[in-house]
């Protein structure tokens, strides 16, 4: 059929893969979220975030309904959330986030992942200085009218910085709060009934690394195998 073809079946089928393990990530989040706090998003803000951000990713609602009934059927006592940390090429630091049933599997999967791309897995909390948790919730631009106002709304309920960010081309505003405001946050954006496209608990670097371009692929591609494990929810970095 031509090589026209066969480049858009190549096209096609990555964005399949790329949206099948967006969809395997959110279903875990949710899992966790309702392992946490069970099945009712009124009453659990955990898996309001996760919802949210299944639907960031066009995960159908039907999925995501049968993502909370499954989680609220079966035993999820078994899954847990380990976090790993590491160097990765160059002197770049690595946090990696997971939800697993199999900790063994993950941890000899990510452990491999270090050693394939020239990195090294090291200990819990070896990061602790470099990272600062925060609560991130993403707004369209368009969504927002007025910065100051909103900063003047939003300041009794733990907001920090308000930053522009553009997210899968989108333009949006960064709203960070204290990891412990998160909650206090996602309430008040709720009251005043502004969408949230997007809310995570990130660990934003309090030190960059500069690289040069080709230092800086061999931590991408460390960064990229990460990602591709069905076990792995975030991997937050100190690249520049």
């Amino acid at each position: 059929m031509g090589r026209a073809f066969e480049y858009r079946k190549a096209t096609k089928f990555a964005r399949w893969d790329k949206m099948a393990k967006a969809f395997s990530k959110a279903g875990r989040q949710i899992t966790m979220a309702v392992k946490s706090g069970g099945p009712d998003p009124d009453t659990n803000i955990l898996l309001r975030r996760a919802i949210q951000n299944a639907k960031s990713v066009q995960m159908p609602k039907d999925r995501i309904a049968t993502a909370i009934k499954k989680a609220s059927d079966k035993d999820t006592s078994n899954f847990d959330e380990i976090t790993y940390e590491g160097m990765a090429p160059n002197g770049v630091a690595l946090v990696v986030e997971t939800a697993t049933d199999n900790s063994t599997r993950t941890v000899a999967n990510v452990r491999s992942y270090f050693k394939k791309k020239n990195g090294s897995l090291g200990t819990q909390g070896m990061h602790d200085f470099l990272f600062d948790r925060k609560g991130v919730f993403y707004v369209l631009e368009e969504d927002i009218n007025d910065v100051e106002e909103i900063e003047l709304e939003l300041i009794d309920f733990g907001l920090q910085e308000i930053q522009k960010d553009t997210v899968d081309e989108k333009e949006m505003y960064k709203i960070i709060v204290a990891f412990e405001d998160f909650g206090n946050m996602q309430e008040a954006l709720e009251k005043l009934e502004m969408k949230i496209e997007k809310a995570e608990l990130e660990r934003i670097p309090n030190h960059i690394k500069e690289l040069s371009e080709a230092e800086i692929d061999e931590v991408l591609e460390l960064i990229d195998l990460l990602e591709q494990d069905d076990d792995v929810t975030n991997v937050f970095h100190n690249l520049a």
